[in-house]
């Protein structure tokens, strides 16, 4: 009888440790499942990722320096071809 209660408590350990095996075993699947479905989700909905909109946001950066480049290339062969009245051409217009 000294064994019974021992071999009880026992069977009962081993029970416990099955079934925390088998719960950490459906928390992977739930994960596994849940991370399938966001991922599915994400793909739907178009989203960019963050690497490819710093490389679009620094693109737009240097188009627009250039842009400012090229405006005041612009202003300084405008000016040198009119002697200096096309700045104020567009100074006057502007002010209307």
């Amino acid at each position: 009888m000294a064994q019974g209660p021992n071999r009880l408590l026992d069977d009962f350990a081993k029970l416990m440790t099955d079934a925390a095996g088998v719960a950490q075993g459906a928390r992977r699947e739930v994960e596994t499942a849940f991370r399938a479905q966001a991922e599915r989700f994400m793909s739907d909905m178009d989203l960019v990722t963050r690497e490819e909109y710093d490389v679009v946001k620094d693109m737009a950066v240097r188009a627009l320096d250039r842009i400012d480049e090229l405006e005041a290339r612009i202003d300084a062969l405008e000016s040198k071809k009119s002697g200096g009245r096309a700045k104020k051409t567009t100074d006057e217009s502007s002010e209307n």
